[in-house]
């Protein structure tokens, strides 16, 4: 596993531009399964639930919406990081409906930046305080595999459901 990107063994070969413009209706699929009210019960203790998972995914596609932008409009800037146990603790009561919602329009505003950028800034740099240099096809990637992931946290939350 690569520690730039630490998603990168989620990918299995499949490609960002396969897998983000994908996510949003997967997640849709899995909430339907899952149904509103099975959706703020953690799985498990110590686990998110499904819809504490969208809002992650939201709050990072802010993220990652920062980073794209910051790398392209500066040369070689440090991106923060941030902890995302801190950001979570804000999002009980928030109906994961409202978070697919966030996360879809900011994943749509996203890949049209993507897609316009690449493949001409696939190179550009950037420094993770924590990981080192990056690129922003690092970002890209990193974007995808962390998707992947929490798409498997869905499914696994949805088997149980069905």
């Amino acid at each position: 596993m690569s520690q730039i990107n630490p998603y990168e063994k989620f990918l299995g070969g499949q490609t960002p531009e396969g897998i983000l413009p994908a996510t949003p209706k997967a997640i849709a699929t899995y909430l339907e399964v899952i149904g509103a009210e099975r959706a703020i019960v953690p799985p498990a203790l110590g686990k998110w639930s499904a819809a504490e998972i969208v809002s992650h995914l939201a709050d990072c596609e802010i993220v990652f919406a920062f980073r794209l932008r910051q790398t392209l409009a500066e040369d070689n800037p440090t991106i923060q990081p941030f902890d995302q146990d801190k950001w979570a603790a804000q999002y009980s009561g928030i109906p994961a409906a409202q978070a697919l919602d966030a996360f879809s329009a900011l994943r749509h505003w996203n890949l049209r930046l993507i897609e316009s950028a690449l493949p001409a800034a696939a190179g550009r740099t950037m420094t993770h305080p924590e990981r080192g240099a990056m690129t922003f096809q690092t970002v890209v990637e990193t974007m995808a595999g962390h998707d992947l992931n929490h798409l498997a946290q869905l499914r696994h939350i949805a088997e149980l459901t069905a």
